[in-house]
């Protein structure tokens, strides 16, 4: 094997084909992280920080962790809460309230998976596929 071929197979290797972008499978915004604004993403996300203004994912998956805190409109693919949600949900496909999850604002999606103890404050509209 030449050093050439060797430094290609290397493990742990710095430049190794794929080493980065193999981890960024989704974002992430953690818990010493404050954003203010608009945040728009092309990927799932991750958010166990906080975060003011709105977040729009498209056809993407959202992660409220359970020490993040966010005061928001969401849009998303698929929305999972297990934090505090002060804004509207709008998910296209699922919008899931863990125990440890509240939402203050009105969600809209066709399905909605609630567990006991989280809390909802505002209307639920689940009357079907949104376009």
């Amino acid at each position: 094997m030449s050093n050439e071929d060797s430094s290609r197979t290397a493990p742990g290797s710095l430049g190794s084909p794929g080493s980065i972008d193999e981890k960024r499978i989704s974002a992430w915004i953690g818990t010493a992280l404050t954003v203010e604004g608009k945040v728009i993403s092309t990927q799932d996300l991750t958010i166990d920080g906080a975060v003011e203004g709105t977040i729009e994912l498209g056809n993407h998956g959202l992660t409220i962790g359970p020490a993040a805190k966010i005061k928001a409109d969401l849009v998303a693919q698929t929305v999972t809460i297990s934090g505090m949600v002060t804004g509207n949900v709008a998910a296209a496909s699922i919008v899931e309230l863990r125990a440890t999850g509240s939402v203050d604002g009105d969600i809209t999606t066709p399905r909605l998976i609630m567990a006991d103890g989280a809390v909802i404050n505002g209307k639920v509209d689940a009357a079907g596929k949104r376009t």
